[in-house]
């Protein structure tokens, strides 16, 4: 199979069609129209195998899990998806597990209302690259540099299940069927928090999305709004997967500092507490405060048990 075989193959008139989209795949740009009074969102992720996925995923669990990455930052900034690209590169056209794969993420992208519009395939070692669109009312969007002094830190759920699945097959670390499965699925199909991000516009002061670990995400905040934090470690949400393992360091060592968990991390002031909680549930989403916002600019002061705690380690970040 040809590349434009393989194109109109897998990728030309499936998943949903947009109003929006003037002109979709198969000319040299996408043409679609943003509403007025918005913002366009933008934002790429590229997924290497032996990086960021195993060689083993399956293909179906690959093709969700690239469009989910990209749309959680789209969450972060407020932002409603709408348009996606993919650049695929392959090392040989295998038709089964390309059809698992665009299944994957035709699937994710039908559930966000989302449409590919366009994008690039070529031969060489499996990496894949989505550039995502969205829209957001202008001038509503989150940002990072947005953190004030009194703000309280929350996260929108539990931290550590992707990193205990990684981890637990490279160690060799013992989990129950149950487990295992659990953070497994966590891993392989993350769960953007979408509606979260958009339900925060107007209530949240700043967000990220927690894909680097809390530490390392929590200080791009601090940074960009010239800020410190507070964070008390056994407030922290995890699953009861996570709470099974015995070493209470390594837990919050999975929880704090090692990413993958795509949950949002927002800043709120006090006389939105209420509101930002009520209206999550409304959406499913029980928010955890872990922290607060202080005036120590770039500083974290790490507590458990209300007692300082020192931990060694920050998040993932490339070629460190």
């Amino acid at each position: 199979m040809k590349e434009f075989e393989l194109i109109n193959r897998f990728f030309t008139g499936r998943g949903i069609t947009r109003r929006d989209v003037d002109l979709g795949i198969g000319d040299d740009c996408a043409l679609v129209t943003i509403p007025e009074g918005c913002q366009l969102a933008v934002t790429t992720d590229t997924l290497v195998e032996g990086v960021h996925f195993f060689s083993d995923i399956s293909p179906k669990a690959l093709g969700h899990r690239i469009l989910a990455v990209n749309l959680s930052d789209l969450a972060a900034m407020g932002a409603e998806p709408a348009w996606i690209s993919i650049g695929l590169t392959l090392p040989n056209v295998d038709e089964t597990w390309l059809e698992q794969f665009t299944e994957g993420m035709h699937d994710i992208a039908e559930y966000y209302n989302v449409q590919l519009i366009g994008g690039d395939t070529t031969q060489g070692p499996l990496t894949i690259t989505v550039c995502a669109k969205g829209i957001v009312p202008k001038g509503k969007a989150l940002t990072r540099s947005g953190a004030k002094v009194g703000d309280w830190l929350y996260v929108t759920g539990d931290l550590g299940d992707a990193a205990l699945a990684i981890e637990a097959r490279k160690q060799g670390w013992e989990l129950s069927d149950e487990d295992r499965s659990y953070v497994q699925k966590k891993f392989d199909y993350p769960a953007p928090q979408v509606a979260a991000g958009q339900v925060l516009r107007g209530l949240a002061n700043s967000a990220i999305d927690i894909s680097d670990g809390l530490l390392a995400d929590l200080n791009h905040i601090l940074t960009h709004s010239g800020v410190g934090a507070t964070i008390h470690a056994d407030k922290v949400p995890v699953s009861n997967a996570l709470k099974n393992l015995p070493d209470e360091e390594v837990r919050l060592m999975l929880a704090m500092a090692y990413g993958d968990d795509y949950q949002l991390l927002f800043t709120v002031p006090d006389s939105n507490r209420v509101a930002v909680e009520k209206r999550l549930a409304e959406y499913g989403v029980t928010p955890t405060c872990i922290g607060q916002i202080n005036a120590n600019a770039g500083d974290v002061s790490l507590l458990y048990k209300d007692k300082p705690w020192p931990f060694p380690a920050t998040g993932f970040e490339h070629f460190s």
